[in-house]
Formats: structure tokens, sequence, C-alpha cells
């Protein structure tokens, strides 16, 4: 059937061929302008819609799926600041290599700087924040326009989830009619029955994706790995450093490359390597206590490692960073972006490599020079750590405490999505390894506390897992919108919703002392957020206790529907807890 005009021509062909590329979902946010696109996704029988009214979560809600898939969730939104919303998750997407694709709707080119209802200069709105741009033409039925088109949309997911994957930039320009209205074949927005003119290719596409794109994995080359396979042979100190990742090292690849080596693995809780069936089965310590101990007098007593073998992004644990920034050895960081993700500016070595096939190449020799020494202090650490934490949250109901425990209750499988300031840095320290299937995510891009829990229910609505949202009181009342999207896009969670009744985390720096503090960095709120149980038609309820805590939480990882549980506590008392642990772990180390 022809299209009744070339903007729904034009809709449709897109959209189709963003489906024949593999995606099966979109969000749509409400608009005039970006009617031909939102009619198209809406009777897409492949592609399943959400739909979101404030673009601001609709994007960060893309991000939490593609953080969970490894694939765009496309955006589409009406022309103006709708778009300028994407911008907090684009900066998300790009800092943290997460694919996502914006289809922003646009006026005609004669209207900018015209003083045009609704219309800014949408070019480039991003910057470089995307991998790719691309101010598309307007509709026309020509089928050269229209391969154009089809190339675009293979061209767009390509570059979305390539080697270096992260956002993708189209601004889709139409003019009026917007909606399906049939246009004379005479009109310039008309489709003439034989537009194509016998050009197949053009008017149906083609079995599949128009485009089919295909990138290799990039192995590193013989030389280089005889060349750090000789350094870890060498070693006698050496470390396996696993920082955040959403698809990186995976965990057969680590387990062969740790029993090679026999060092021990640091391993990220956002890197998926700090959890699962490997934490059990290997014969070295798989570490997640070392933001409780790097940098006290008993490890630095240790001496510095020969050798650090890197993968993923920067490390969440400052002490962990500053323990590799003040190391006197030889550094190796793979990343397959070539991304240089090393802020303390100490690697030697960089391979632009994929994880999983540089891990294989080393391995594939045996490689074991570690002493039994090296590895029993980092078991010796991790079992003083542990112990103490055990003890700690046994008697003292704290922030801290409330992570470790949701960390070892989590259901196996389950996804955790932990929020930015004190929420990941205490399941940094305090999620204990286990063999659990438990994906955990944040939003380490950026570390924004913006669009939390939309890319929480984001992560939730790709997968079967139960969803466990751990956040703060000020990245709640941020993204409070987001609640929306447990109704409309029919996602449950179990939401721990930490309130210390303003930003703790700066209690941590030195600001805490001057007479700004607590106006102007602690801003104490004193907001109650019970109402929200009624508005997003949600469970609230507040725990006073830590038994309470733990048997309402494994009461709703078990329920259907989504219950916020509420704990409270003294951010300045957190702190002091936080210090008494620490100095408790360094007391026990220097006694062991």
């Amino acid at each position: 059937m022809t299209p009744p005009n070339v903007n729904t021509l034009w809709a449709e062909t897109l959209v189709a061929e963003l489906a024949a590329g593999g995606v099966d979902a979109v969000c749509l946010s409400p608009g005039s302008r970006s009617t031909p696109l939102t009619i198209a996704f809406a009777e897409q029988p492949d592609i399943e819609v959400f739909s979101h009214l404030d673009e601001r979560s609709a994007a960060f809600f893309a991000l939490g799926r593609a953080r969970r898939t490894g694939e765009p969730t496309p955006l589409v939104c009406t022309s103006g600041t709708a778009a300028a919303n994407y911008h907090p998750a684009v900066i998300e997407a790009n800092q943290s290599g997460v694919p996502l694709l914006m289809l922003t709707a646009d006026r005609p080119p004669e209207l900018i700087d015209s003083g045009a209802n609704q219309t800014v200069d949408q070019e480039k709105l991003y910057g470089d924040a995307v991998r790719w741009y691309r101010d598309m033409p307007e509709p026309e039925a020509e089928p050269r326009k229209v391969r154009m088109l089809r190339t675009t949309a293979a061209r767009a997911l390509a570059k979305s989830t390539g080697t270096d994957p992260g956002p993708v930039h189209l601004n889709c320009r139409f003019r009026k009619p917007l909606e399906p209205t049939p246009m004379p074949d005479d009109d310039p927005a008309g489709v003439p029955a034989d537009w194509a003119g016998g050009d197949d290719a053009a008017e149906a596409g083609r079995d599949g994706p128009f485009v089919a794109t295909n990138e290799g994995v990039a192995a590193p080359d013989e030389r280089t790995v005889r060349r750090v396979r000789d350094s870890l042979r060498a070693a006698e100190r050496g470390l396996i450093v696993t920082g955040p990742a959403d698809d990186g090292l995976g965990a057969a690849s680590l387990e062969r490359l740790a029993s090679a080596t026999g060092f021990p693995v640091l391993a990220d809780p956002l890197s998926d390597l700090r959890f699962g069936p490997h934490v059990d089965r290997l014969d070295v310590p798989v570490c997640g206590g070392y933001d409780g101990y790097l940098g006290s007098d008993s490890t630095d007593a240790w001496g510095d490692p020969d050798v650090v073998l890197r993968v993923g992004a920067s490390p969440t644990s400052k002490p962990l960073r500053h323990y590799l920034r003040d190391a006197d050895c030889r550094q190796v960081l793979v990343d397959p972006t070539g991304g240089w993700s090393e802020a303390e500016f100490t690697a030697t070595d960089l391979l632009v490599a994929d994880p999983d096939a540089t891990a294989d190449a080393l391995a594939a020799e045996p490689l074991g020079g570690v002493t039994e020494s090296w590895r029993e202090q980092f078991a010796t650490a991790e079992r003083v750590h542990w112990d103490a934490v055990a003890e700690t949250v046994a008697d003292t109901y704290w922030e801290g405490g409330v992570l470790a425990d949701v960390a070892a209750l989590a259901p196996d499988p389950a996804t955790l999505f932990v929020s930015n300031s004190m929420p990941i840095r205490d399941v940094d320290r305090f999620g204990r390894p286990r063999d659990a299937d438990l994906t955990v995510l944040g939003n380490r891009g950026a570390s924004g506390i913006d669009g939390i829990t939309s890319t929480a229910l984001g992560a939730g609505s790709a997968t079967a897992d139960p969803l466990v949202l751990v956040t703060g009181d000020l990245a709640y009342y941020h993204d409070m919108n987001g609640l929306l999207a447990l109704g409309r896009c029919d996602v449950d969670a179990t939401v721990v919703l930490i309130n210390n009744d303003g930003g703790g985390i700066f209690h941590m720096l030195p600001i805490e002392d001057h007479p700004t503090f607590e106006e102007q960095f602690r801003t104490p709120h004193g907001l109650d957020f019970a109402p929200t149980e009624a508005l997003y038609a949600l469970e609230f309820e507040r725990v006073a206790d830590r038994r309470e805590f733990r048997e309402r939480f494994a009461e709703s990882v078990r329920t259907d529907g989504t219950q916020v549980i509420e704990v409270q506590f003294d951010a300045a008392d957190s702190h002091a807890v936080r210090d008494r642990l620490a100095e408790a772990v360094a007391e026990a180390l220097a006694s062991d």
C-alpha cells in the first residue's frame, strides 16, 4: 500500500529498518513534530513501546535498558527543549560507552533563527558527546534518498554498538502534514504509486538489515602477547584489577587468566566480576574489601606489585586508585576503545584489544611465578576486613550495613542498581563477593545523581530478574518523575531509599568545617517521601532497625509490585562508623 504522504513513507521506512537491525523497543515522548515517528513506532509490531511524559526520564530509561542489554533503545521526541532534556543521559552514555540513539524531530531548515515557535538550533546539539551525528534531509519519495535513509539507520545502529559504543544522534526534519493525511500525487508531500520506479531495494528493503555491519574482535598481536606474558611470568607480586564495565572481561576468561597467573583479583562491584560462580571456584582470592584496607600501614609494608593488569574503567575505590598511583610497577591497561581510562596517569602500557581475547591469549601458557605470601596477604586482609564488617553490621544500624545486607540478600539472579554518592561507595567497600548471578549497575561515567531511578527501571524492563535499586534521598528527589514508569512501563522494583536528609557525602570533605556547610552543601530538605506511595501507586514503608529492614527486604524481592523501603540515618553518624571500622581493620592487620 502506498503511504499517504512523504513523512509517513520516511518514518515507516526508518522504523522498519531499525527493526530489521534488531531494535525491539523504543521510548516515545508525546509531541507534535515527532508525530510521523511516533505513529510509525506505535504501529511497528516488532517493537515494544515505552511511553514517557518526561524526556529526561525517557533518556535515562533507555540508558538503563542499554546497560542491561548492550543494545540501543531509540528515543523519540519533538523539537525544541524536549531534545535538550536528553543531554544528561547522553553525557552519561558517552562517558561510560553505552549505546543510545536519539531521534529528535525538527522544523524545516528555513525556520531556524526566524523566531518560529518551538524552534531551536538542534544541529550537533550534543556536541562531541556522540559517536555520530546526521542532520537528515527532508523526506522525499525518491529512490536514492530512501536507500540513503535505510543505510543511515543501519549505520546509526552500527556506530552506537561498535567497538567504541555510545550515543548517536539523528535530527529528523518534517514539514506539515505531520499526521498520515493522504496527499495528492502532484503535491510535494504526496507519494505517487510508482515512486520507486521499480527500485525494490528502496521500496521494500532487503531480507534483514539494509546493510549488515560486522566489526571484528581486536586481538593483541603475538609480539605484544609475548612481551606482556613475559612480564606476568617474571612477577612475584602481581594483581588483576577489574574496573567498571557493562560488557567487559568475561568470568570464564578471568578464571583462565587468574589461574594461569596466580594473581589476586581486585573486582569492582560494577565490573560484573565481583559476584558469580568463579568467586568460589578460583584458587586465588577475588577481593572486594580492598577499599577498606589498602593504604593502611600494614598494606604499605607489603611492597609494591611488580605488575598490574587492568581492564575496565577507573575503579570506584579512591584508596585503590591511589594505591595504583603510588605503585612503582608496570601497569598494563586493556581497553578495546583506546579510551585511556586512567585518570592517575600511571599506566605504562595501553593494549587496544578485546579484554577476553587478551586474557585468553595471555593465559594460553602457564604464567605462575607469584609468591604464595603475596596471595596470602590479600586473603588475610580480606578475611580481617569481612570479619570486622560482619561484627559491625551485627552491632550497629548504619548506611554501610544496609548496603552489606543488600549485597548479601539480593536474590540469585537479580539486577542491582546502585546510586552515586555514598551508596556506590558503600557497596564497593561492604558488598562481599559471593557465588550469585548478581548484575550490579551504576552510572559512573559522569557520576551524576540525576536519572538514577529511571536508569534502574530501564534496566529492570530489559530482564525478568528481580530489580533492586539502592538510592539516596537527593537522587530519589531528583528523579521522582521517573517513578511514573512503574505503571506506564510495567516495571516492578524493590527500592531501598537511604534518607540522611541531604548531601551526606560532603561530610567526607574539608568543607564540613566551613560555616556555609549546613545550608549550602549538606542542604537538609526535610522532605517526607511517603506521599509518593499514593502519587505513583507503590508501597512505601519506613523501617527502624536492621532486623526489620532485612525482613522487609526479603519479603519485597519475593513480592510483585514496587516497594520503597526507607531507612533514615544521620550522615555524620554513618561516617563515624566507617571511620571506626577502617581503624579496626588497620589495627587487626597490624597485629595479625
